[in-house]
Order: structure tokens, then sequence, then C-alpha cells
């Protein structure tokens, strides 16, 4: 069987087209991005009566949003010791309870809009790696415990068959409240919705520059000029929500931002047993490298294995050496899959923030939303909503919004891939010394 070089979510439902119109000559708020976040945001905004467009470079959801591996997951990247010396105990609270919160939004406008994507509240499983990985689970689950009023569970070793189908790790932990999904009929969803709500969807749109013009309104302020590929318009507010894929049209933003390729394979359909034994529990699972895999099985029983195989973007040759990698990867943890055949291949590009930490605030007057490092599906559409919100004039109480927000060294931003495997070999340098 020959790797189809695709991505599997996208054999699985077609995403509507962008609206076939000349642009709006002026709209209350334009959002830069079609992915979870700019989706999101542009619903919650149209459901209280704002005009907003959407402008996006490629189709509608073509970035992460519909490339990732759809789980829906609690927590944030950094331990919650780091989270807490850095930010304070109270906000690192907030920060904690808006993740937990985030699960629950997406599953609200999931049921609200019937979106038919396999949502499933089937927790998430982190394996440790090292022994002294593992060590830190229980002092990990005593402290969310405490702090946040959240329950996870430790596994040892001698009870880890009963999550997973593999004897190499050292335990796991277990959060009941993550989810899967399929992101790709998720991105469907979240279009359909927004354009049932009255936005205006433009793809093939890609912004190439944004002005700030003085309004000739009663009232002063200003507006934003969006020069776009097709011609521009005028918003009052700019939302830019384009993740790893912010262009030189907003620089500021774009210098913040490292891209990160992250690339998945998929396999045949597994037979009911085998699914069953790797996974009893169908949780979403990822282990405790920094250079990690993420792996979880499809509604038609395939096994879908993903990880940071190559730090460059996606391009033709990392999707393919990505692939045996990725492969040889997947065997080690399940040698039960040795002669199974691996059907996809597909990589996208992550935003991550040099501090691994989302931010939300303003860049030259523009609301922006970034660094999610693979938690995507849920602060993303968490933060889409909460920004829409506050727009709308509702107290931000976003614990992202203005925190410190650091530049990447080395020239690690959007645009420079040069400085990528530097970033690969000192997260695999970190995961050796771990």
């Amino acid at each position: 069987m020959e790797i189809k070089e695709k991505n599997y979510w996208l054999e699985t439902v077609t995403v509507p087209a962008g609206d076939n119109r000349p642009l709006r000559d002026n709209v209350d708020v334009a959002v830069v991005g079609s992915g979870v976040t700019g989706l999101s945001a542009a619903r919650a905004l149209a459901k209280r009566g704002v005009g907003v467009a959407v402008l996006e470079a490629e189709t509608l959801g073509w970035g992460a949003s519909s490339r990732n591996g759809g789980m829906v997951l609690t927590g944030m990247k950094l331990p919650v010791p780091t989270l807490i010396s850095r930010y304070g105990r109270e906000k690192v609270q907030c920060m904690y309870a808006a993740s937990l919160a985030s699960i629950d939004c997406v599953e609200q406008i999931v049921q609200e809009e019937q979106i038919d994507c396999d949502f499933s509240r089937c927790g998430h499983l982190e394996v440790a790696c090292k022994q002294a990985h593992f060590d830190c689970y229980a002092e990990s689950a005593a402290l969310i415990a405490r702090e946040f009023k959240h329950p996870l569970r430790v596994l040892p070793k001698s009870e880890l068959r009963t999550e997973i189908g593999s004897d190499i790790y050292y335990g796991g932990l277990v959060d009941e409240t993550s989810a899967g999904l399929n992101p790709a009929r998720y991105v469907a969803g979240l279009v359909v919705a927004a354009r049932r709500a009255g936005v205006a969807l433009f793809d093939h749109t890609r912004v190439e520059r944004v002005e700030c013009e003085s309004s000739r309104s009663s009232n002063g302020g200003h507006r934003f000029r969006v020069r776009t590929a097709k011609g521009s318009l005028l918003a009052r507010e700019v939302l830019l929500a384009s993740g790893a894929y912010t262009s030189n049209a907003t620089p500021a933003l774009r210098k913040k931002i490292i891209p990160i390729g992250s690339y998945i394979i998929a396999t045949e359909v597994l037979s009911q047993d085998l699914a069953c034994e790797l996974s009893p529990k169908n949780r979403m699972i990822y282990d405790s490298k920094h250079f990690l895999y993420y792996y979880r099985l499809t509604s038609d029983r395939r096994m879908l294995f993903g990880g940071r195989a190559a730090f460059f973007p996606e391009t033709e040759n990392t999707v393919r050496q990505s692939a045996e990698i990725l492969r040889r990867g997947m065997v080690s943890v399940y040698p039960q899959l040795h002669d199974t055949k691996v059907e996809f291949v597909w990589g996208g590009t992550l935003d991550f923030a040099f501090d691994v930490m989302p931010h939300t605030g303003r860049f030259d007057g523009m609301y922006y939303a970034v660094g999610y490092a693979g938690h995507g599906v849920a602060i993303g559409t968490y933060l889409g909503t909460k920004i829409a919100g506050a727009i709308c004039g509702d107290p931000n109480d976003i614990p992202f919004d203005c925190i410190p927000f650091p530049n990447p060294p080395l020239g690690l931003r959007s645009g420079h891939t040069w400085a990528l495997p530097f970033a690969g070999a000192y997260y695999k340098f970190l995961d050796w010394v771990s």
C-alpha cells in the first residue's frame, strides 16, 4: 500500500468554500485567519449582531486547526510549579481554570451547532518515558488537586496495561476531563455555524498589509485599512488569528512566533481486538518528553501517531522523511503494529512562543491570540470566544492577556526557518538530561 501524502482528516469531510462575492467596503471586525480561534470569535461576534469578515490566505481552516491530532486537552505545557514561580499562585489558578473551561467551551459549541465531529470526553493519558518523570507525577497530581480542585489519577507501571497496550513506559497520569474529536469536521462545522450567524468568509484572500487610519466618524477614534490580494476593507477592530502562519503584514506579531513542524501518520484500519489492545479506553495519549510523541485511535480504528519528527515547517521532503521516523517511533511503542501498513502522512506547523505560553492582547491596536503549542483545539476555541466578548465590551478576564511576551532568540521566528534545527537539538538535550 502506497502512503498517501495527505491529511487523513480531510478525507472524512469537505470543508465549505469561502463566499463568492466581493469584499465588503467596511465591517465592524476583520478576522485574519480561519482556524478555530478566528472562526469561534467570528461566530460569537456575529451572534451578538457584529458585522464580521474572516480573511483566509488559503482554504478555510487550512492551517493547524484541521491538521492536528484532534486532542482537546486540559492543562498547559509547562509544569505547575514553574507557572506559579513565574506568574504567582492566583494568576495560575485562573489560567488552569481557563484550560478546564476551554473543554466545556468546545463541547458547548459542538452541541449548540450540532457539529458531527466525533467529540468524546474520553480523557487523556500522559505516559512517563523515564522513572524520574513518573516520580514527579504523584507530586504534580497532589498539587493540581490542592490548588485547582482538579483530580488526576496516577497509574504505576504495574497497572498501565489497563490503559495502553505497551510495556515501554514507567507509569502514567490520567485526566478524565480531556476529549477527542475529528478536527477537520470540527472546523467544517465552525465554518457552517459562522456563516449561519451572518459572518462573511473569504478564502484565498491573503492579508498583505494593515494600516491604522483616523476615523472620519463623529466620535473620532480610528479604523484599520486591511489590504488583501482581492482588495481592501475598513474595519473598526482587527483580530489576528493566523497562528504559525502570521506574515509580514503584521511584523510586530510575526517576530514573536516560533513556527514548529509537527507530523502525523495514520495506519490502515485495525481490527477491533487489536484496537482495544492498543488503547483499551480510547484515550488521547502523549508521552512525557519535550520532543514528544502523541497518539490515539480514530473513530474508524486507525492508529494516528504524531510528533516533532522534524522541526522545520511542512514541505514535501519533511513530510516524506517524517513518515519513516514516525513509523519507527510507533513500532517502538507498539511492536504489535510492526506489520501494519501506514496509509496517510501529513504535516502542519504549530505556533510556539519562546516561553511556551498562550498569549492574548493587542499589538498596534489589533487584538491577537497565539502560542498554543499543540493545545490549540481547546484553548484556541476558548480564547476566540473570550476575545469576541472583550470586543463587545465584556470585562476582559483572560488570564493570558498582556502577560510578558518575550522575543525568541537566534532569529527563531515565523519565516526564519534556518534556526529551527537548534530548537530541535535543544529539546532533545532537555530530554536527555531530564
